[in-house]
């Protein structure tokens, strides 16, 4: 597919249904199975969506809040409302309704679209409290309020677009995750997500396959999963949607994806699973599953390897790598990872296992992928080489600094906010990082949540965070110690397991041997409660809150540093 000629992300989906009419498309889960929508239904559904939307006033440049879990009627309302020449504002089902009468308030939505009666309660009490009055509700499930348009009464008519769409144009507004206080509304144009596409298609083409399968379960709302499913519209992919966490694994070897794309978290999970299940099995089993490991590391890190030890690797590739696999449903070419920072290690294990994965790096500004590793050429400890159409450079302070048409428009109606962070068509990502001599880049710090402390050093806590939680026994962890003479911590423990305090020093001590002086962990404190979205202590993207828990623990936090 060609992308220089399009004029906004509609036109991608035009070209796809057109040689794909009666081809499978979009998989959604009914009694423990997958059933398909054709491109054609799905083509159908979209005009009707459009014509309900015009019939409604809907105008180029409105917005249409859209509050929903993965499934295919997002999809289809997405390209229902760009196909206007509308703003889509996703919007997380976590939401509070604190969160959701801030966005209403922002962006005044014309629309509102939900999946269930749950979230329509939650999101007209926000409308409410504001007295603001939605011009139309659909709902996805049916029901039975006089209000409301159920999506399945909408019937089905044709729509031709009266107004002209191009890339300049807004494609969506995505609230950031908040972490450091209220959350922003990122305009991202056709043109950007567009150009993010075509980017995301080089590296995609370098995994040799016909007939894509990707499994969706990232939250759709999440800039990340939201550009991915145009890359998915692209490729003429099988789309399949898993709602629920629980059942993710199930799910992946009922889809058996070619693709999935998650977050750190996510793989962070799997490493310790499945050293833990290693851990525990028989003798012959777990000798020859860390043998892989070995083995495998050897190989992903171009080390060389004894004669003997190739052959036990014919032997693993068969008696583990392709069990391992099997799990994911037979048919992974390749984990993506971006988000956050992927721990060196976990990614080292993955890849030692036959788990392809390819670590990369983006913001919601940047619509949203900036690097990416290819697959042919993995550098673990770093997020790869910019996408096509994307420059990056590091100013003399270290920043990152990214310029492409991926850059978004600005933040709806913050212009200060908007002049702060993109200078001369530059966008200042925050972070800190620094370019290798094959032009990969690597990412060192986060301006923002850097720790300095009373001595002067900078400190990532994400760092050290991450190296706690690569424990079993932890669960989630905040490190503390701005402007003090050494770091603290607190923790969430495994709640399955018995851990007592020496257990934790143990812990501390030996994650203590990989950091500097400065870094070292020098007090804890064991915590009952979890970093969650519902307590507001964790963002929609598993971001902790570093403002809300120090807010939340300020007299544990104080007390470390009381003096005796």
């Amino acid at each position: 597919m060609k992308f220089d000629n399009k004029n906004n992300l509609f036109e991608i989906f035009s070209e796809n249904y057109k040689k794909n009419q009666n081809k499978d498309f979009l998989h959604f889960l009914e009694n423990g199975k997958y059933k398909p929508l054709k491109w054609e239904e799905t083509n159908q559904k979209i005009n009707s969506l459009s014509n309900f939307f015009s019939e409604n006033n809907v105008i180029k440049g409105d917005r249409i809040l859209l509050v929903s879990e993965n499934r295919p009627e997002w999809l289809i309302s997405d390209l229902a409302i760009i196909n206007l020449g509308a703003i889509t504002v996703p919007n997380y089902t976590t939401y509070t309704e604190k969160d959701f009468s801030f966005v209403i308030k922002n962006c005044t939505p014309k629309g509102l679209i939900v999946s269930n009666s749950q979230l329509f309660e939650k999101v007209m009490s926000a409308a409410k409290g504001l007295s603001y009055d939605f011009k139309f509700v659909i709902q996805f499930e049916s029901g039975s309020l006089s209000n409301v348009k159920y999506y399945n009464d909408i019937k089905n008519s044709n729509f031709a677009s009266k107004d002209k769409i191009s890339r300049k144009d807004p494609a969506c507004i995505i609230y950031t995750s908040g972490t450091q206080g209220n959350p922003k509304g990122v305009i991202l144009s056709h043109g950007g997500i567009i150009s993010n596409c075509e980017g995301a298609l080089e590296i995609v083409k370098k995994i040799k396959k016909e007939n894509f399968k990707f499994l969706t379960w990232l939250p759709l709302s999440h800039s990340y999963e939201h550009t991915i499913q145009f890359v998915q519209i692209a490729v003429g992919a099988k789309i399949y949607y898993s709602t629920k966490i629980e059942q993710l694994l199930e799910n992946i070897k009922l889809a058996k994806p070619d693709i999935m794309t998650a977050v750190p978290r996510f793989y962070n999970n799997l490493y310790s699973k499945m050293n833990t299940g290693a851990s525990k099995a028989s003798g012959i089993k777990r000798w020859l599953f860390f043998q892989t490991v070995k083995i495998g590391t050897k190989i992903f890190l171009k080390k060389s390897t004894s004669f003997k030890e190739k052959l036990i690797n014919i032997f693993v590739n068969i008696l583990v790598r392709k069990k391992v696999n099997k799990n994911f449903g037979g048919n992974l070419k390749a984990f993506v990872s971006g988000g956050g920072p992927l721990d060196s290690n976990v990614g080292i294990f993955l890849n030692a296992l036959g788990l392809k994965t390819l670590q990369g790096y983006g913001l919601t500004e940047t619509s949203p992928v900036v690097t990416c590793n290819p697959i042919d050429k993995i550098k673990i400890d770093t997020v790869g080489l910019p996408l096509k159409n994307v420059k990056v450079k590091i100013a003399s302070d270290g920043e990152i600094l990214v310029k492409g048409e991926n850059v978004m428009l600005g933040y709806w109606r913050n212009e200060n906010a908007t002049q702060e962070i993109i200078k001369d068509q530059w966008l200042y990502t925050g972070d800190i990082g620094e370019i290798d001599n094959d032009g990969y880049l690597k990412i060192t710090d986060r301006k923002k949540d850097i720790i300095v402390s009373s001595g002067g050093d900078n400190i990532s806590p994400s760092k050290i965070e991450n190296l706690l939680c690569l424990n079993n026994e932890i669960e989630q962890a905040y490190v503390h110690g701005d402007n003090e003479k050494y770091l603290s911590c607190l923790l969430v423990l495994n709640k399955n397991l018995e851990i007592n305090n020496e257990q934790i020093k143990i812990i501390i001590e030996n994650v203590n041997k990989n950091l500097t002086i400065v870094e070292k962990i020098k007090k804890f404190h064991v915590i009952d409660d979890e970093f969650t979205i519902e307590n507001d202590l964790m963002t929609p993207t598993m971001k902790i809150k570093r403002h809300k828990i120090k807010d939340k623990y300020k007299n544990i936090l104080e007390n470390f540093y009381k003096k005796n």
